[in-house]
């Protein structure tokens, strides 16, 4: 996903390549050795404690120094700060207002996101409630070497998108203050300029354009930037486990000896992810692992500098909260269900005379199962409806219009292509059929029963959230979601999908990229002890996973940094078959 989950604009400075004479007899500067770190802040500018007050002549919102009128209709609340630095919606309930605040878009977070904000009531005229909108970051690790010929040898990595695989710059020069980032295209050609700075000896700062927004400053790297870049520190203890500790977000703790899954086993696991080198742009990023047993958390470690209440890209993996959102309306009556016609129910009820016969046959249930025959091939760079393709154009910014228009290359149901259109086009048929924008229906029927605090819920251009990934979610959060479908859609008690619901999402209807898939759930067996069983699982790039075995009542989770890099499928093929599962009795 270009704008929303993607590069997001970033594009080297230095372009044009020009090729770099071999350097006889360069010279090393010891003291770049070692590793540096760059961090910019960009935003957003609005936060903080929003208040809504009404005086004799009308409501007025206050927040971060800034007033705008309230537009107020019976009980619904809305207003745009001047310039479209923020806006919020909301409805009164009570004595509180639930409603989001819409941060604006930029390069790096694409167009915008919603968040949550519940408003308590002061006084009868006087609302108050604290904005904390997704922060737009971009972190940089440049570790310089010498390498075996003398020259220095850098890698970078950024945690946020992983731009320095795309960069893949692997060596260093400087000369008169200037500094240069440089690739080999080939084992035998030339190097190349990535990227290009200055170095300031006496400030000892390296100053390098990487990306849009300006040069990054690097400096040497303190230990909290170490922790960062390390799994856990440059030097770091050997690990103990610990059962995690109870929190308010409703998961049950419990240690591992009492689920039955190897202290021992579990040890070396989280020891080996401990001791992994960071020798390479493309070494295993993992920043969360989290795992559950009968229904009780026994495990929640984090890397990387990443913590429990850090909202997480989840890319792709978000896919399957479409699935759950859609369960979800269904068994709360909303007029929608598997059958529901998708071209009628967006709003085309006069068909044209030319219409193809078979996107009128196009339901719900094919775009749950990627199986709509719409030419959205996410694997296929000629398809129009491919995901980058879809969000890099501007001539259509209604993404469901869009994909509405997309010819039919095959009939509905015959055979499933991953195209994140799908799910994106499914969530239009929800916002039509309950009359809800996107964003509040998910609050209201998933993220309330489920416990779910803080979220962040990606944007399209028309202002609805994007249903095809990427949404940001606190590990345990996410993780419930893969719990749902392995206790029949119920969380605590409360049922928030059918059983029916769960037990078809996660079943092998559709054969897809030589996995199998089901609503919005991909299926895949595992070797265990002897025989095999059956997993499911939410997968997002990057290395973000939600992983369930009915069999063993079992659900892994993990997040990482990995993006668009082949080692982001390490977790669930090399860690989950090799480590955990051989340690659950």
């Amino acid at each position: 996903m270009t704008r929303l989950r993607g590069l997001a604009g970033f594009m080297v400075l230095a372009l044009g390549f020009a090729p770099l004479a071999a350097r006889a007899g360069e010279s090393v500067s010891k003291e770049l050795v070692g590793l540096w770190a760059a961090k910019r802040h960009f935003g957003p500018e609005v936060r903080g404690v929003l208040t809504l007050e009404k005086d004799a002549r009308a409501w007025t919102a206050q927040i971060a120094g800034r007033t705008a009128v309230v537009r107020v209709e019976e009980d619904d609340f809305s207003f745009t700060l001047p310039d479209n630095k923020g806006s919020f919606r909301g409805r009164r309930k009570n004595d509180r207002i639930l409603g989001h605040w819409i941060q604006p878009g930029s390069t790096n977070l694409g167009y915008g996101y919603a968040t949550p904000v519940t408003l308590e009531k002061q006084a009868s005229d006087r609302w108050r409630g604290t904005v904390t909108p997704l922060d737009d970051d971009m972190t940089f690790y440049l570790p310089i070497k010498v390498n075996d010929d003398g020259t220095l040898g850098v890698f970078l990595r950024n945690p946020q998108r992983n731009v320095g695989r795309f960069l893949d710059v692997e060596h260093i020069a400087i000369e008169d203050g200037k500094v240069k980032l440089l690739k080999r295209r080939s084992k035998e050609g030339p190097e190349t300029v990535v990227a290009e700075g200055s170095y300031d000896p006496r400030k000892k700062i390296l100053s390098i354009s990487i990306a849009g927004g300006g040069a990054y400053d690097f400096r040497r790297a303190s230990p909290e930037e170490e922790a960062g870049f390390y799994p856990r520190a440059k030097q770091a203890q050997p690990y103990a486990y610990r059962a995690p500790a109870a929190g308010d977000e409703g998961w049950p703790v419990a240690g591992v000896d009492e689920v039955g899954i190897s202290r021992d086993g579990i040890t070396r696991f989280v020891q080996m992810l401990i001791d992994t080198p960071m020798d390479s742009v493309h070494a295993s990023d993992i920043h969360a692992v989290l795992i559950a047993r009968h229904g009780k958390l026994v495990l929640e470690e984090y890397f990387h500098g990443f913590e429990r209440n850090q909202l997480h890209d989840t890319r792709s993996a978000a896919k399957s909260l479409t699935s759950v959102l859609t369960g979800a309306a269904i068994l709360h009556g909303e007029p929608v269900g598997v059958s529901t016609p998708v071209y009628k129910a967006m709003g085309r009820t006069t068909a044209p005379t030319d219409l193809d016969p078979r996107k009128q046959a196009l339901t719900v249930e094919h775009l749950l199962t990627m199986s709509s025959g719409l030419d959205c091939d996410d694997s296929n760079d000629a398809s129009l409806g491919n995901e980058d393709t879809m969000q890099e154009q501007t001539k259509q910014p209604d993404w469901y219009r869009y994909t509405l228009d997309l010819q039919m290359v095959r009939a509905p149901g015959e055979k499933a292509v991953y195209g994140s259109a799908n799910p994106n086009l499914l969530g239009g048929v929800l916002a039509r059929t309950t009359g809800r924008w996107l964003p509040d229906l998910f609050r209201d029927l998933v993220a309330d029963p489920l416990q779910i605090r803080r979220y962040a819920m990606n944007l399209t251009p028309t202002g609805d959230a994007y249903m095809g990934g990427g949404v940001r979610f606190c590990p345990r959060d996410f993780m419930k979601l893969g719990q749902l479908m392995l206790d029949g859609g119920r969380w605590q008690g409360r049922q928030i999908v059918s059983p029916e619901w769960a037990q078809k999402s996660v079943a092998p209807l559709y054969a897809l990229r030589k996995l199998q898939y089901g609503y919005l759930w991909w299926v895949i067996d595992y070797p265990y002890k002897g025989r095999t069983v059956r997993a499911f699982f939410a997968g997002g790039n990057g290395g973000q996973i939600v992983l369930g075995v009915p069999e063993l009542d079992l659900l892994i989770t993990f997040f990482g940094g990995n993006y668009s890099d082949p080692v982001l499928f390490v977790p669930q093929r090399v860690y989950v078959p090799q480590y955990i599962l051989p340690a659950v009795n």
